[in-house]
C-alpha cells in the first residue's frame, strides 16, 4: 500500500496526504464509479492512486424516485439519494473485492445525523479488510434530518459535530478528509471547523446545487427538483475554492493540511490547475460516464505535462500558482 518512489515519464508522482501514502495522486470522485468491478474491466484500479467509493451509509437505502439524471451544458445534474447496500453489504462484498486487487481505497462515509457517520466509520476502522483503507472521506455535504435538513457542511458547528464524532471513534493513524460543499458564503470557516474538530485534510468540492426544467412537461426534470450539478462546468468554482482555503493556510487563518481537489477534471491540464491552486491530490467523477478510462488518463498526461516542464517531483507544484 506504500506510495513510495512511483515515477511515469521520469516524474515521481507519489504523495503523502496526512499519512495517506499514495503512489499517484489521482483517484475516483465519491459516486461516479460504484465500487470498484465496474471501472476495473477498463483498467486495473489499483493503478490510480486511491479508489473513492460511492458514499456508505449505515442502512441499505433505495435512493430516490426518476429521473434521477439530467444533461446540462458542460455538465449534468443528479439527485441518486445516496443509494446503496448499507455498511454490512460493504464490508461483507465490496471492501473484500477491492482489497483482493491491490485498490488503496479511500471510504467515502455519509449519514442523516451524525451518531450515523460514527457507526459506519468504526465498523470500518475494525473490519477484517481494514488494511485496504487508506483513509475515510467523510462526505458532510448530506442534510441533517436533526437541525431541519441543513447539510452539515453549511455550518461549521454542525461539520465539527460530525468530525468529531468520527475523529472519537477511529485510530489516530487512519486519516479523515473533510468532504466540502461550494453552496456556502465562505468556505474558510467550514475548513477551520472541520479540521479543528479532526479532519486531517479537505476533499473540495462536492457538486452544486442546480435544477432543470422539462419544457415538454413544463416540470421539475429531476423527481427530486434540484440535484448536484458536476461536470466541466463547475471546475472554476472548484479552483476558486482550493485557491481560497490555500491562500488562509498560507496566511495562518486556518491550519495547514493536504487538499484533495475534485470538480470538473477530464484531463491532465484540469488536474495541474487544481494542483496549482494547492490539491496534493485529484479526483475524477463525472468525466467517467462519457470515458471510463479518465483516471487512467488523466495521470498519464499530467506525467507528460510535468515531464515537459522539467518538473521532476509533483509535490513541487501543489500551489505553485500562490507564488
Amino acid at each position: 500500500m506504500s506510495g513510495a518512489a512511483y515515477e511515469l515519464d521520469g516524474v515521481d508522482l507519489s504523495v503523502d496526504l496526512a499519512g495517506m501514502s499514495l503512489p499517484n495522486p489521482i483517484m475516483t470522485a465519491s459516486g461516479c464509479a460504484a465500487n470498484g468491478p465496474e471501472l476495473h474491466r477498463f483498467f486495473d484500479v489499483a493503478e490510480i492512486g486511491a479508489f473513492v467509493t460511492k458514499s456508505v451509509k449505515a442502512t441499505p437505502q433505495s435512493g430516490r424516485g426518476t429521473p434521477r439524471m439530467a444533461e446540462t451544458p458542460s455538465g449534468m445534474l443528479n439527485s441518486i439519494g445516496l443509494q446503496g447496500p448499507g455498511i454490512d453489504a460493504f464490508v461483507s462484498h465490496d471492501l473484500p473485492w477491492l482489497a483482493s486487487v491491490g485498490a488503496r481505497v479511500l471510504v467515502s462515509i455519509a449519514g442523516v445525523e451524525a451518531a450515523e457517520f460514527a457507526h459506519v466509520a468504526q465498523v470500518l476502522a475494525t473490519c477484517p479488510d481494514r488494511s485496504a483503507i487508506v483513509g475515510l472521506e467523510v462526505n458532510i455535504s448530506c442534510p441533517n434530518v436533526a437541525n431541519r435538513g441543513l447539510v452539515f457542511a453549511c455550518d461549521p458547528a454542525s461539520s465539527a459535530e460530525v468530525l468529531s464524532g468520527v475523529r472519537a471513534v477511529v485510530p489516530a493513524d487512519l486519516p479523515l478528509f473533510a468532504k466540502l460543499s461550494p453552496d456556502v458564503t465562505d468556505l474558510v470557516p467550514i475548513a477551520r471547523a472541520a479540521l479543528d474538530a479532526g479532519a486531517d485534510g479537505l476533499t473540495m468540492i462536492n457538486t452544486i446545487l442546480g435544477m432543470a426544467i422539462d419544457l415538454d412537461r413544463m416540470r421539475p426534470h429531476l423527481f427530486g427538483v434540484t440535484g448536484g450539478l458536476s461536470g466541466p462546468a463547475i471546475r472554476p468554482v472548484a479552483v476558486r475554492a482550493i485557491w481560497q482555503v490555500t491562500a488562509a493556510m498560507r496566511a495562518g487563518t486556518i491550519p495547514t493540511a493536504p487538499i484533495i481537489g475534485v470538480g470538473g477534471v477530464r484531463c491532465g491540464a484540469d488536474a495541474l490547475e487544481l494542483i496549482a491552486a494547492g490539491a496534493s491530490g485529484v479526483q475524477v467523477g463525472t468525466a467517467t460516464f462519457h470515458d471510463p478510462r479518465a483516471p487512467r488518463t488523466v495521470l498519464t498526461e499530467l506525467a507528460a505535462l510535468l515531464a515537459e516542464r522539467g518538473i521532476s517531483r509533483l509535490g513541487d507544484l501543489v500551489g505553485a500558482a500562490h507564488g
